[in-house]
């Protein structure tokens, strides 16, 4: 164990809240992750730190703490993003989908490892009306874990990614560190960057890959008229869903889960008839060129779909690893 505040992340996908953590001086000493190709990502980029590939219901705190070598209460931040499947806005946002109930594994985990502080990161659709009372159930579950607790939605532009994403955001300080001379909630949030970040900018002589143009024929034709995403992106969304044409000259619009390489769903060059590249979206989720991906390229879309960007979990770590655990932050 090196220096640097302490993490334990679960629902760890292919890494991208562990570089995070990364990049902000921390240590991951431990993570949970259940897909197969995410688990095998994160093992590729992160072969130090110890990866449970299981179901994180068969996971015990005991398992953890072991992995870690720490005692409960001695965990500087638990890490986690539970599945968002039923939460998501571009879904059904099922209050019933199986996957809502994966928070409460967190929570288990939670109080059983007692850290001094917890981040947890899902879909702003949880605050959508018919989300309202899985909301509250985890506020509630959160603070009777021990811990005040502060949610906000941030969006990733606002934190040097080249992508606009809004996540809400959970924080929490243990009851017992807690300090009425703080600025809460203020204090557990970053600030926001003054300026952004352009997919112009953010692609600049990046790394050539392998490139998918659009085969149907119709998004084809679509695409030639459009110009920069408006009239593209509402008629394509009437009639195929989901399929967005990025405009250069702004941060890219949210980067989903799913690609379906018929033309039917997908987030398109401006200049080319084709879908960005795998580097090309690693580079607008803010992950860096050495960061590797296998599997197909659908897979490998899902995996950066899925992930956290890098530098937004960057900013909140700083800013927890400061306020909260007061050790001396380097800009």
């Amino acid at each position: 164990m090196t220096g640097g505040f302490n993490v334990i992340s679960l629902f760890s996908g292919c890494g991208g809240s562990s570089l995070g953590y990364h990049m902000a001086g921390g240590n991951v000493l431990c993570a949970v992750e259940m897909d197969k190709h995410a688990a095998n990502n994160y093992a590729l980029n992160f072969n130090d730190t110890e990866l449970f590939r299981q179901d994180i219901c068969k996971v015990t705190s005991a398992d953890l703490l072991n992995a870690a070598g720490l005692d409960a209460g001695e965990l500087d931040i638990l890490d986690g993003s539970p599945p968002c499947q039923g939460f998501s806005i571009c879904g059904a946002r099922n209050p019933k989908h199986p996957k809502n109930q994966l928070y409460l594994e967190y929570i288990r985990m939670l109080s059983e490892i007692s850290p001094k502080a917890f981040v947890m990161e899902n879909v702003t659709g949880m605050l959508r009306p018919n989300m309202r009372p899985i909301y509250r159930d985890i506020l509630y579950n959160l603070q009777k874990s021990g811990y005040h607790v502060f949610v906000r939605s941030l969006n990733a532009m606002n934190y040097g990614v080249a992508q606009s994403r809004n996540r809400l955001i959970f924080t929490g300080v243990r009851n017992d560190l807690w300090d009425n001379s703080m600025d809460f909630p203020n204090s557990l949030f970053p600030n926001s960057h003054d300026k952004l970040i352009t997919s112009w900018q953010a692609l600049e002589n990046v790394p050539s890959d392998e490139k998918y143009f659009i085969t149907n024929q119709i998004i084809r034709n679509i695409w030639d008229k459009a110009k920069f995403g408006e009239d593209f992106d509402t008629y394509v969304k009437n009639k195929y869903f989901d399929c967005t044409k990025l405009n250069p000259h702004k941060p890219s619009t949210t980067i989903k889960a799913f690609i379906r390489i018929n033309g039917q769903s997908g987030l398109f060059h401006w200049e080319e008839p084709r879908f960005m590249t795998i580097n090309e979206l690693k580079r607008l989720q803010s992950f860096p060129d050495f960061f590797r991906l296998e599997g197909s390229f659908a897979k490998k879309w899902e995996c950066i779909g899925n992930s956290v960007p890098p530098l937004m979990m960057k900013a909140i770590a700083k800013h927890v690893n400061k306020t909260i655990l007061c050790n001396e932050v380097n800009t």
